[in-house]
């Protein structure tokens, strides 16, 4: 009876998820000896680096999970750390057969990969994309999330991972592998997590990078980073049409591109520029999003604080016979959206029937409504 109890314990914990790999931590070989005697399970787990910040949550799962099956009543854990041998297995096990920083987002993957653009910086990019990645999540999407603007770097602090003392959660590392952290669903990643940060939450260390230099940074985000099988990739641009712009057209050419502006034709004319960078680089644009668009107020009336017309201007510039590019939303001015913003909780959450937070919604299911194509690439797949 104690053999077959023990079986149900271990079937029990191995189906713990790991918060970080999102995998089964039986399918992980983090399950070590179990054994049952007098009603207490006596369960061995390896957790994969000292220090492991997910050690917590996975001791309780397993102390929860064992103590689940019928006859146990009480658990003793025993916790421990998997030797550089079983970590080698297991990153080996994770990269799925590719080598040690290969691209794996190239021309075969399934994951749809989609950059975030605008000709100049302060329209909103960055806050859209957020709450588009967390929209895309609650439609039960894996998605992921680069904060590519390595320099003006705002993806944390708008998904809430900065802490009350300003830091931000760093990627845990297995070897050469970073697991990024996850944040309403979204893996995110981005330079702002490898910076101290001061008393006046202010960056200790400017980032003062030239064209090797975030060609690289972009590179190992999308090499050394393991976001495990994902639906979408998002990649938050920096403004105009510089190093990363080209990079992120070198590394992910197939990859397809969203453009987002303001009404007003000073950042509109110069959205366009972004999306004619990409095409010359063989990316496809998907869409634009014109943000800060008419505010609807308590009395009904419409308030146009930058004009109109913007976004429908470049989708129609960008336009061509055989490739139309929509006007997929235009989102309202909306102190709710930068109010949310500020409090690191995106607005599709918080607020979600605000108008601003409809209109992402509404993007997010346009681009979840049309997948990754799979015309002309081959599939991992064996007859049988």
């Amino acid at each position: 009876m104690s053999d077959a109890t023990a079986e149900a314990v271990r079937r029990a914990v191995s189906a713990v998820v790991d918060p970080e790999l999102r995998r089964p931590i039986g399918e992980l070989d983090m399950v070590r000896e179990i054994t049952v005697d007098a009603g207490v399970a006596h369960v061995g787990i390896a957790l994969t680096i000292v220090g492991c910040p997910a050690a917590d949550r996975i001791s309780s799962d397993v102390r929860s999970a064992a103590a689940s099956v019928a006859g146990i009543t009480d658990v003793a854990l025993d916790v421990g750390v998997m030797s550089p041998l079983e970590r080698e297995a297991l990153t080996e096990r994770l990269r799925g057969g590719r080598a040690a920083r290969e691209m794996p987002f190239g021309p075969e993957t399934l994951t749809r990969v989609i950059a975030v653009t605008s000709g100049k910086g302060g329209v909103g990019k960055s806050s859209i994309t957020a709450n588009l990645a967390v929209a895309l999540a609650a439609r039960g999407l894996a998605v992921g999330l680069v904060d590519a603007d390595v320099h003006g770097f705002s993806i944390p602090p708008l998904l809430g991972l900065v802490g009350p003392d300003g830091t931000v959660p760093q990627p845990t590392r297995i070897d050469d592998l970073m697991l990024p952290p996850v944040a309403y669903g979204v893996k995110v990643i981005s330079i702002g997590m490898f910076l101290r940060r001061g008393a006046d939450d202010a960056p200790l260390g400017a980032v003062a990078w030239r064209g090797p230099m975030l060609h690289r940074t972009v590179q190992q985000f999308l090499t050394d980073v393991y976001f495990g099988d994902l639906d979408v990739l998002l990649l938050d641009m920096p403004p105009g049409t510089g190093d990363v712009a080209i990079s992120v057209g070198q590394l992910l050419p197939h990859s397809d591109v969203l453009v987002v502006t303001t009404p007003q034709s000073a950042a509109s004319d110069v959205a366009v520029r972004s999306g004619l960078v990409a095409r010359q680089t063989g990316q496809r644009v998907i869409g634009v999003v014109e943000n800060m668009g008419a505010m609807i107020l308590p009395d009904g009336t419409s308030f146009e604080l930058f004009g109109s017309g913007g976004g429908a201007a470049v989708a129609a510039a960008l336009t061509g016979e055989d490739a139309p590019v929509p006007l997929l939303a235009s989102v309202p001015l909306s102190p709710t959206l930068r109010a949310d913003a500020d409090a690191g909780i995106p607005a599709v959450v918080a607020h979600p029937d605000d108008p601003a937070s409809v209109a992402i919604t509404g993007v997010a299911a346009a681009i979840a409504s049309e997948p990754r194509g799979l015309s002309g690439r081959s599939l991992p797949l064996r007859p049988r």
